[in-house]
Order: structure tokens, then sequence, then C-alpha cells
């Protein structure tokens, strides 16, 4: 029960996730994943609809973490639709997203730079608890979540 918007952003951030390995320097040696394993990508509950472009940030994460063998902090959730040239575009239900993300446990998410109005306006016990992040492009969410700049990386490393 996957919708063509969700489906769609999946193949996006295949292809895009794809492209950007080629391009990373610390991908040394990791370049041909993509060529060498065949992935499927499962959306659990499959009973449940699904649609809308939000995970792509999110499959694109998940896609690079494989690839590199580098795990993304359990405490990190992020939202974003993905373009073909790596701009992080909006998503709605910023106030419902973030909810979720503290029922969860999360204490750090990742949003959308244009979603960052959105964000503010929510009162500050929805906020309380959880620090964002608002990210302009994917490079932006790759240096938080899997990058040598990510503020796990040391912890994770020693």
């Amino acid at each position: 029960q996957l919708g063509e918007v969700m489906t769609e952003s999946a193949n996006i951030a295949y292809t895009f996730a794809r492209s950007y390995l080629q391009r990373l320097p610390e991908a040394q040696g990791r370049r041909s994943f993509f060529a060498e394993n065949a992935l499927h990508v499962h959306f659990p509950a499959g009973a449940t609809p699904k649609d809308g472009p939000s995970a792509g940030c999110a499959l694109v994460t998940s896609l690079l973490s494989l690839a590199l063998d580098r795990a993304v902090k359990p405490d990190l959730a992020m939202t974003g639709e993905v373009s073909l040239t790596g701009r992080v575009l909006p998503i709605g239900g910023v106030k419902e997203k973030l909810l979720a993300a503290r029922r969860s446990g999360v204490k750090t998410v990742i949003f959308p730079r244009t979603n960052e109005r959105d964000y503010k306006e929510l009162t500050d016990n929805v906020k309380e608890g959880v620090e964002a992040h608002f990210v302009d492009t994917y490079q932006d969410v790759f240096n938080l979540a899997l990058g040598q700049e990510a503020p796990f990386a040391a912890a994770a490393a020693a």
C-alpha cells in the first residue's frame, strides 16, 4: 500500500545515494556497493497506506549508512524530501512528526530549513527535550547523521 509519491521518493533517494557515494572522498573502496548488491526497501505494516515524500532524507541516509557500513545514532530522526540535486525540500506535519519523535525517545531531529518557521511557531512544551537542526542540502544531513562532524562520531569511534 505504498503511494505513488512515496514510491517516487524512494526511487529518487536510491538514485541520489548512488550518485552521492561516487563523490564522497571517504567512500574509497565502497563506490561499487550499489552495483554489487541487490537492495530491497521495506516499509513495515504493509496494510497501512503510506504516501508522501517526507522520508527522502531518511531513505538516502539509510542507504548510505549501509553502503559505508557506518551507523546512524539511534536517537536521531530526520524528515525532508530530497531532490535529485540534493536539495532538502519542505514537508508537512512538523508538529506531529516532532511529537512522534519525542514519543520514540529521539533527542535530535533534522528538518528542512524551509520548515523552520513552522517549528518556531510551536509551543515550547512541544519542542522540549528535542534539539532541532535545519538543513538546506543533503550534505548538511550527511554531516549531522553520518559525517565526521556528527556530534556522536567521536563517541562511536571510541
